[in-house]
């Protein structure tokens, strides 16, 4: 394999959980870059990324991972982020591209082009998949198979970054969707952010004791309540507005529901639920 087939030289994932490694393996997998690095705090996690081959090399040290590198993929939660792309900024060499992995996009869009240089190109990415699950021993070369990805440029980024990025997605398997920070805050409110929320909140609201009488329909209305604690504050946290907003269309709708019940309004009662079915029958 020659270096002029690989999309970039050196790739430094920030973050080796699960997003982190199974990108880590996906890429060498598609050899789409002839080193992977990856940045960690704890040594257990560098080592355990090197054994499940998800880097071909690891560092406790911000400048030793990201020097003369040509990709940096932050893939750490959302609050993190944001420090980090302060951190990197003087130590990436001239034409460097950023990208993440977040949740959330206009928040860290904006902090991108105040904190990092000029010399450094930043492209937004969502790429959405996952798993409840945590941690690089999880990680997969297929975990983005068919899934999608939303970039999310502005008219400042640099196009020939964007392509590149866009590139970068589609050969570790995603399908590329193209939105603005906004638009994707706002329909990932609706599709992702609140859809974990009732999750949670239904699990939190069910008596303890009456679990051991769960089925199947509440374990898979609920799998998602197992996903990271800690990383759903940071989503909350970074698109509060969005997702109020979209709350608050969800109660408007139980509120419905309720008052259906309530009155034996049988019409009301199927009219809600017929147009839930016929919208995620849509879903395939």
């Amino acid at each position: 394999m020659i270096l002029s087939r690989y999309l970039f030289r050196k790739v430094t994932i920030v973050g080796v959980g699960l997003i982190g490694g199974s990108l880590g393996k996906a890429i060498k997998k598609q050899k789409i870059a002839k080193e992977v690095v990856g940045l960690s705090q704890k040594q257990s996690t560098l080592s355990a990324a090197v054994k499940n081959h998800a880097i071909d090399q690891g560092y406790q040290d911000l400048k030793k991972a990201v020097i003369n590198t040509d990709l940096v993929v932050l893939a750490t939660p959302v609050s993190i982020i944001h420090g980090m792309l302060s951190m990197i900024g003087p130590h990436l060499k001239r034409g460097c591209i950023v990208t993440d992995v977040g949740s959330s996009k206009e928040e860290i869009v904006n902090a991108a082009r105040e904190m990092l240089p000029p010399h450094v190109s930043f492209v937004g990415s969502h790429p959405m998949a996952g798993s409840e699950k945590r941690g690089v021993q999880h990680a997969t070369a297929e975990l983005f198979e068919g899934s999608q990805c939303i970039l999310t440029p502005t008219e400042n980024t640099n196009r020939g970054a964007l392509e590149k990025v866009r590139r970068f997605w589609t050969r570790v398997g995603c399908k590329i969707k193209i939105l603005s920070p906004e638009e994707h805050d706002k329909i990932l409110a609706n599709v992702s952010h609140v859809p974990h929320i009732m999750s949670y909140a239904l699990m939190e609201a069910i008596p303890e004791s009456y679990l051991v009488y769960a089925a199947g329909g509440l374990k898979d209305t609920t799998r998602i309540a197992s996903s990271s604690p800690q990383m759903w504050n940071d989503i909350c946290l970074g698109n509060s507005k969005n997702i109020i907003a979209a709350l608050d269309e969800v109660v408007k709708k139980l509120s419905g529901i309720r008052k259906a019940m309530s009155m034996a309004d049988q019409k009301a009662l199927i009219q809600h639920f017929q147009t839930a079915k016929n919208k995620r029958d849509k879903l395939g």
